[in-house]
């Protein structure tokens, strides 16, 4: 029985945000069968193709070129051919480009398939020990602190699992600052997740903000904080 892939189909397609071995088997076939990969990184993408053995030709997707590469994109969907859409890592439009393509296949009547698979929020989520039955996703803040201290500001009476992403040299600096607005709450942080020094660090922001300073800390984050908890001592 034949598995090929539908013309004129937009794949949302994730990939391991580690191990290699987290890849789908219906990943790898829709890989192999379509006409072109769209990347976030042409390099970083053909390093996997190359360990699986795919040879299916890639073009660069980005949000430094998104606005030039997408309505070629769309010409080509149009007339029959078939895009698989992939991240770095992970699931693709998830804090990573993607959305304005799929905005645009939409517009345009063009069916946006997802080929479902890793994400390193829900991976840290899964292991974090806090809440998981209500979640709210914020990737990374803003950089500048004002902008940063007004959206956790907004967040921190909110009672759901927070999740967030920060790069490795920020990451002292965004726990203390969580904990000046929201208190010393739980937290959990995952790195390196599914890869050989995986560490998934447990404990109050004070606590983990001790283990962590004057450390090297290895990869971006996936930071999971315990919602707002009023003290029913007060009612």
């Amino acid at each position: 029985m034949s598995h090929l892939v539908n013309p004129g189909t937009l794949y949302i397609l994730s990939t391991p945000i580690g191990n290699l071995e987290d890849i789908t088997l219906r990943a790898l076939r829709i890989l192999k069968e379509v006409t072109t990969i769209a990347a976030e990184d042409t390099r970083h993408t053909g390093k996997l193709l190359a360990h699986f053995k795919i040879h299916t030709p890639m073009t660069s997707y980005h949000d430094f070129n998104k606005e030039a590469k997408t309505p070629v994109m769309i010409k080509r969907l149009q007339t029959g051919e078939s895009f698989a859409l992939v991240s770095d890592a992970g699931t693709p439009t998830v804090s990573d480009p993607g959305y304005y393509l799929i905005k645009e296949a939409v517009a345009h009547e063009i069916p946006v398939s997802p080929i479902p698979g890793p994400s390193a929020a829900i991976a840290a989520l899964s292991v974090s020990g806090l809440p998981t039955d209500r979640f709210i996703f914020e990737g990374f803040l803003a950089r500048k602190k004002g902008k940063r201290h007004k959206q956790l500001e907004a967040l921190k009476n909110d009672p759901r699992s927070l999740i967030f992403y920060e790069s490795p040299y920020r990451i002292v600096s965004l726990l203390k600052t969580i904990e000046t607005i929201f208190g010393n709450r739980r937290i959990a942080i995952g790195r390196e997740l599914t890869k050989r020094h995986e560490e998934v660090i447990r404990g109050k922001i004070s606590q983990v903000v001790k283990q962590l300073e004057g450390t090297t800390f290895r990869g971006e984050a996936s930071i999971i904080v315990e919602g707002y908890r009023p003290d029913k001592r007060k009612k």
